[in-house]
């Protein structure tokens, strides 16, 4: 049985309801996207981040995306093996390696694209836009307020 909220007295739990949401639609997220060709949303976030800084290096995507190096090189690596996303040394720094989408990668980015508005409007549903507004200013402010690399 599921206590219902009261309306008259909202759940000001913000951590718990942040994680909560967060967990509900990461694995909302990764259900659909298994049902639509198996991309994951880790990879639809590199596959974004290339969509606009296509040929970035591999160290920026992972700041992008707020990924350790390793948890990254793993990413790109089976990105790779999926034929989304290829590797080119940096012709400034040979040890450096930077990322480009495929012709089958900007595919998948564009069908991720589509996907996004489907998800932002079921997101928004029964929201005004001045409410949504308040939301992404606060989700925003915890980028500022939590640098990376502080603790």
């Amino acid at each position: 049985m599921s206590v219902q909220p009261d309306p008259q007295k909202p759940d000001r739990r913000l951590i718990f309801l942040l994680n909560a949401g967060h967990r509900r639609v990461q694995r909302w997220i990764e259900a659909k996207m298994a049902a639509k060709g198996g991309l994951t949303a880790a990879q639809s976030g590199v596959l974004f981040f290339l969509g606009e800084r296509d040929g970035a290096l591999i160290g920026e995507a992972a700041d992008a995306l707020d990924l350790a190096p390793s948890a990254m090189t793993g990413l790109i690596d089976r990105m790779t093996r999926a034929e989304l996303v290829e590797r080119h040394a940096d012709p400034k720094d040979g040890r450096a390696m930077r990322l480009r989408l495929t012709d089958k990668g900007h595919a998948a980015h564009e069908a991720a694209k589509a996907g996004l508005d489907g998800l932002n409007a079921h997101l928004t549903e029964g929201f005004t836009p001045e409410e949504i507004g308040v939301v992404a200013r606060w989700l925003g402010s915890l980028q500022t307020k939590f640098p990376k690399g502080e603790c």
